[in-house]
């Protein structure tokens, strides 16, 4: 990563900038109930995220004993209404996050969101939790075609921000920001907390593992 050529920032939502499990998981397990069936352990349901509401829901259904299409389609409803109340009870910045996005706003380094999350609960988020003033774009797992891990997402990202693809670093926590990230050409880094679906970070392929945000910013902003 050379600090020099960064001229914007995108960052993964869940588990990168904000800690969502906890309302995830209350969510998931408050579908499970309305439905008849057990909890899972929040640990487990953290396993779930980084995919999309429907993966989260499909796994979290399979772990609690499976369901047919119509059961299944039902549960996703009963989910996003629960966590469409619920978005921001607990869900909180990382520790650096704001400190990170200050100092990068400072330097004059724009920054956006992709995430594969839906917009429908991607913009709320964002503003409930203050980190939507830093965002030059915010691109939803339904704002273009394809979803992380492809490259459009990343691409659409770096033309709203009119830079190169070269020129942007991508910070996130899992296999699929790593390979959209490299798809499109763009440099990307991990933090070692937030959701891999049980993989370790060693092994996401990113050109390097960075504890917050904040340290993002200052390996940037001192190599500028």
């Amino acid at each position: 990563m050379n600090g020099a050529t960064i001229r914007a920032v995108l960052f993964d939502l869940d588990g990168t900038i904000l800690d969502t499990a906890p309302d995830l998981a209350a969510c998931a397990n408050a579908m499970l109930a309305e439905i008849g069936r057990a909890p899972l352990p929040e640990a487990q349901i953290r396993d779930y995220i980084g995919k999309g509401v429907q993966n989260l829901v499909a796994r979290s259904l399979e772990a609690a004993g499976g369901a047919g299409p119509e059961a299944a389609a039902h549960a996703l409803e009963v989910f996003e209404r629960l966590y469409l109340a619920g978005l921001a009870v607990r869900t909180r910045p990382y520790p650096g996050v704001v400190e990170g996005m200050e100092a990068l706003a400072r330097a004059g380094i724009v920054m956006g969101c992709v995430t594969n999350k839906a917009a429908r609960f991607t913009l709320p988020l964002l503003e409930r939790t203050g980190l939507m003033r830093f965002m030059g774009v915010v691109v939803s797992g339904d704002t273009v075609a394809n979803k992380k891990p492809h490259p459009e997402p990343m691409l659409h990202a770096v033309a709203k921000l009119g830079v190169a693809p070269g020129e942007a670093l991508m910070v996130g926590d899992s296999r699929n920001d790593v390979d959209s990230a490299r798809a499109a050409g763009c440099a990307v880094v991990v933090v070692p907390y937030g959701y891999r679906e049980g993989l370790a970070v060693e092994v996401l392929g990113a050109d390097a593992v960075v504890a917050t945000v904040e340290e993002v910013a200052k390996s940037i902003t001192m190599a500028a």
